[in-house]
C-alpha cells in the first residue's frame, strides 16, 4: 500500500463533505477538489452549479449534491450571477452531520452553514478577487453605463463576505501571495500549501525539438488574464501565437486578431501535450493568484515569459547570469512596449534554456507532495 492508498484509508471512516463554488469548467481550483479526493475517497461534494457534459466524468462515483438553481439558465450565466451567490449558497444545505469540511473557495463556498462542531476547513485560491482587491479591474471590463449597479453590487457581496470569515477554523493558502492577502483582508493567518501537479506529467520522456516557431498562451480568456495584450503586441510583431483556452473575452479578441494568432478553445489531453511540446514558451501576462499552467508546461521543458508579479513570483525562477538554472523570464510592466522587449530577450537566450532543470523544478510542486502535507495538516487540527 503506498504513501496515497495508507492516508485515504487512514480517513476512510471520517465523514467528510468538499464543497466547491462550481464545476463547470476543469481548471486548477476542480483539479485541486480531484486531488483531495484520492485522501477523501468517500467524502460527499456540494457545489452551486455542475454541468456534467461540460465538466467530463472526473467526479463520476461521488455524491454530488447542487444548489436547486442548478439548471441551465443559471449554469450559463453563472459567473454573471454574483450578486445571487448568497441567495444560491443559502439553498446548498448539508444532507450529514459531517466530521471534517473542506472549502475549496475563491468565491462564496466558505459561507456554507454548518450545524454542528465539525472542523471547517478553507483550501483558499483568493479571497474574492471582484470584492479585494481587484474591484478597478472588473469594473473597466463592463460596459460604463452597468459599472455604477455593479460596484454597488460588488459592494454588497463584500460585506456578506466579511460574515463568512470566522466560519473557517484554519485558512490552507494555495501560494504566499494568497497567504498575505488572506492576513490583509481577512486578518487571519494562513498555512501555505501549494496546489497539486499530476503526477503523470512527470513520467513522459522529454523530447528534443529543434525547430518551435510559436509562442502559447494558456488558460481562460477573461479579462484578468490579460490576453487582450498577447493580441495586441503579437497583431504588432506579426510572430505566431496559439491560444488555448475558452472565457468571456473570446469572441472578442477573436475578431481583433490577425491570421498569425490562432485561437484553438478546448482541447484534448493529446493534441494539448503536442502543442505545448512545440512551443517555444509560455506566456503569462496576468497577475495570477499562484497559477497551475506554468507548471504544468514546464514539465514539458517550456519555460516561460511572465509579468513579475503575483504567483508567478513564486514558480517561474530567472536566473540572469546562468540561463540553464532558469524556468522563464519577467517583465515588469503590462503593455506591449514591456512584453515585446522580453519577447526580444527570450529569442536571443533561447537555446540556453535547460528543459531538464525546467521540469526538475517543476517536480518541487508535484501532486505526492500536496497531499503529503495537507494530510499531516489536517492531523493536527483533528488532533487538536
Amino acid at each position: 500500500m503506498n504513501y496515497n492508498e495508507c492516508q485515504s484509508a487512514k480517513y476512510l471512516y471520517m465523514k467528510v463533505a468538499i464543497i466547491h463554488y462550481w464545476f463547470i469548467t476543469r481548471r486548477g481550483g476542480e483539479k485541486v477538489v480531484e486531488t483531495l479526493l484520492k485522501l477523501y475517497p468517500n467524502a460527499d461534494i456540494y457545489t452551486l452549479f455542475y454541468d456534467e457534459n461540460k465538466y467530463g466524468d472526473y467526479l463520476n462515483g461521488h455524491r454530488v449534491y447542487t444548489s436547486k438553481y442548478n439548471t441551465p439558465f443559471f449554469r450559463k450565466h453563472y459567473q454573471k450571477l454574483f450578486p445571487l451567490y448568497p441567495m444560491v449558497l443559502k439553498s446548498l444545505r448539508l444532507r450529514d452531520d459531517y466530521d471534517l469540511i473542506i472549502s475549496s473557495e475563491s468565491g462564496p463556498a466558505k459561507g456554507i452553514e454548518i450545524k454542528n462542531n465539525a472542523k471547517h476547513v478553507c483550501y483558499i485560491h483568493s479571497p474574492m478577487r471582484y470584492c479585494w482587491g481587484f474591484t478597478n479591474e472588473y469594473l473597466e471590463s463592463i460596459n460604463i453605463f452597468l459599472r455604477p449597479l455593479a460596484k454597488y453590487f460588488f459592494g454588497r457581496l463584500k460585506k456578506w463576505d466579511e460574515t463568512t470569515i470566522n466560519n473557517v477554523d484554519l485558512y490552507i493558502a494555495n501560494s504566499k501571495n494568497v497567504a498575505k492577502r488572506v492576513q490583509k483582508f481577512y486578518n487571519r493567518e494562513a498555512k501555505v500549501i501549494y496546489p497539486p501537479i499530476a503526477s503523470n506529467l512527470y513520467e513522459k520522456p522529454l523530447e528534443v525539438i529543434k525547430s518551435k516557431d510559436y509562442f502559447l498562451s494558456f488558460g481562460a480568456i477573461t479579462p484578468y488574464k490579460k490576453i487582450d495584450l498577447l493580441v495586441d503586441c503579437f497583431n504588432k510583431n506579426g510572430n505566431k501565437l496559439i491560444i488555448i483556452g475558452n472565457g468571456s473575452e473570446k469572441e472578442k479578441l477573436q475578431k481583433k486578431a490577425k491570421s498569425n494568432i490562432q485561437f484553438k478553445g478546448f482541447l484534448d489531453s493529446k493534441e494539448l501535450e503536442g502543442i505545448i511540446r512545440y512551443s517555444k514558451a509560455l506566456l503569462f501576462p496576468g497577475e495570477e493568484d499562484f497559477g497551475m499552467i506554468p507548471l504544468e508546461v514546464m514539465t514539458y521543458g517550456v519555460p516561460v515569459i511572465a509579468y513579475n508579479k503575483g504567483g508567478a513570483l513564486e514558480t517561474v525562477v530567472e536566473n540572469k547570469i546562468k540561463v540553464s538554472e532558469s524556468s522563464g523570464i519577467f517583465f515588469n510592466q503590462q503593455n506591449i512596449e514591456a512584453l515585446q522587449q522580453a519577447i526580444n530577450s527570450f529569442n536571443i537566450i533561447e537555446k540556453k534554456f535547460n528543459s531538464s532543470w525546467i521540469r526538475k523544478h517543476a517536480e518541487n510542486f508535484q501532486e505526492s507532495k500536496f497531499l503529503q502535507s495537507f494530510s499531516e495538516t489536517i492531523d493536527k487540527l483533528i488532533q487538536k
